[in-house]
């Protein structure tokens, strides 16, 4: 494959083997070749089992792969170290998961402020930010509540903000609207598929057609490889 000043993500013949002691080897990825470009809407699905969380947490850096090549911008990071992957997660990388991951303890402000919190930024800047961000996917009537105290599609909607903090270039969502009820899941996809226009990468893994309808690009995944696309 040829370099692509376009692309954001670029994996040639990725493997990824899971190591459970002794002679005991799992492979879930066995040779994954794809391109993403930048401001693309890709959803990866597949049945349990097929490598699509594998996948996506190698996109996002949270995983080391076994074998291949993984380019990032253009730039070969397959042999970073866990440093140099934790900066480009936290510069360049928004998640957003099924569980909302939330801290129970904080308020939907400071849990938006999170990803800020250890980057030493302007604490009334930070607070700025994350008013506006909360202003932008409706809930600037609940900065105050906890978690316990907001819906399930609200809580989401906090994740979305919280992954915004960064200005990431790549928002990564594993099965986004797994947890919602069919007309909270149609607001949280129209909301990500709003940032997508606006130019942010977007990667969604699911296992619901509906959802994958909304990208631009499906990637379907078996036994650890890519069996199509369309």
């Amino acid at each position: 494959m040829n370099q692509n000043n376009n692309q954001i993500i670029r994996f040639e013949e990725i493997t990824k083997v899971y190591h459970l002691g002794k002679d005991i080897d799992i492979p879930v990825l066995r040779g994954v070749s794809c391109e993403i470009k930048k401001g693309e809407h890709v959803a990866i699905m597949g049945p349990s089992g097929s490598g699509k969380t594998t996948m996506l947490n190698i996109i996002g850096c949270l995983d080391k792969i076994s074998s291949g090549k993984y380019f990032f911008e253009g730039k070969d990071i397959s042999s970073f170290d866990d440093d140099a992957l934790s900066e480009i997660r936290s510069k360049k990388i928004g998640f957003i998961f099924q569980s909302y991951n939330l801290i129970p303890q904080l308020t939907v402000l400071e849990n938006i402020e999170m990803p800020l919190f250890y980057q030493q930024v302007d604490e009334a800047k930070t607070r700025e930010k994350a008013i506006k961000l909360a202003h932008m996917v409706g809930l600037e009537d609940r900065i105050k509540h906890r978690p316990s105290e907001l819906s399930g599609g609200q809580q989401q909607r906090v994740a979305i903000a919280r992954a915004l903090m960064n200005d990431p270039v790549l928002i990564l969502a594993d099965e986004p609207t797994g947890n919602l009820d069919s007309v909270s899941g149609k607001e949280i996809m129209n909301l990500l598929c709003g940032l997508n226009e606006k130019g942010t990468t977007l990667i969604v893994v699911t296992h619901d057609a509906n959802i994958a309808k909304y990208a631009g690009r499906v990637l379907k995944m078996l036994d650890g490889r890519i069996a199509n696309e369309n």
